[in-house]
């Protein structure tokens, strides 16, 4: 990847990457593109999926803790725009006509 790849990426994932990082970037994004490259050539004929969870990890009780819940104010206060009790956020899919 280049220097414009990683702003393309970065773009699109809507991520600010200093000027200083793009090249370290880029090369760091290259170094994972080539991994899963270097993945997608291993021949894996016969070998069947796998499963890496424990089946057998023991499960704690579900609590709810009071002194870690979040007020309907407490959560939206850093929120970019709110509305009532609500965060707005921008449509993903625009001009759809049901």
């Amino acid at each position: 990847m280049n220097r414009e790849d990683v702003l393309k990426v970065a773009a699109l994932a809507r991520l600010e990457i200093p000027e200083s990082r793009l090249e370290r970037m880029a090369q760091e994004l290259s170094a994972v593109l080539d991994f899963a490259a270097a993945l997608d050539r291993l021949d894996l004929a016969g070998c069947e999926p796998t499963v890496f969870a424990p089946t057998d990890a023991p499960l704690r009780a579900d609590q709810i803790d009071e002194s870690r819940r979040l007020t309907a104010e407490q959560a939206l206060a850093a929120a970019p725009e709110a509305e009532d009790a609500f965060f707005l956020v921008p449509p993903i899919v625009e001009n759809v006509n049901p």
